[in-house]
């Protein structure tokens, strides 16, 4: 199996990239999903600040790679000769996958600040920011767990600067080249 992991900050274009991958029929598995769902366990408004407060918690219970081990079984039930993980967070998740699967790829996605600001006030997620200093914040809490250590181990990266075709055109290809050498 050859696992795809892509890592970013937020907003920068991860989720596209995963809404790409599964109309190219490569299974998806969401890491953030992991904690959404224990928010809501939690009976937790499903606001960033939960996401954050679970995500900590989890991470300070059972180490940096805490969702990353929740989520293998999750991969490997796919039974997919491809599969994607959207949303690693930190280098101790992308030690535990290429540990564990022999064929890791790591992809980092590089967005602007600004860009990528722009992009979650019009997405409409709940756990989504107001302000460009909430971003800013986020980048920091999420940089403490490994994120920028994360993304400086990717092996490719894919720049998402431009118009939203031009970045869906580079992920199909970058997909493309990846699945075909499967």
């Amino acid at each position: 199996m050859k696992v795809i992991g892509i890592v970013g900050m937020p907003g920068s274009g991860k989720g596209e990239f995963s809404s790409i991958s599964a109309q190219m029929g490569i299974p998806v598995v969401v890491m953030g999903d992991v904690i959404r769902e224990e928010v809501k366990k939690e009976g937790l408004p499903p606001v960033d600040a939960s996401m954050g407060i679970v995500a900590r918690r989890l991470r300070e219970t059972y180490g940096m790679a805490a969702i990353a081990h929740v989520c293998i079984p999750v991969i490997e039930s796919q039974h997919a000769p491809v599969v994607l993980i959207d949303g690693i967070r930190g280098d101790a998740e992308v030690r535990e996958f290429s540990g564990h699967f022999l064929d890791f790829i790591l992809i980092a996605i590089e967005s602007p600040l600004e860009t990528r600001f722009t992009r979650l006030t019009i997405r409409g997620r709940s756990d989504d920011l107001q302000n460009i200093s909430e971003l800013t914040a986020r980048d920091e809490r999420e940089s403490s767990f490994g994120l920028r250590a994360a993304m400086d181990l990717a092996s490719i990266r894919v720049m998402n600067m431009g118009t939203l075709e031009e970045y869906r055109m580079s992920v199909r290809s970058t997909l493309e080249k990846i699945a075909g050498a499967s």
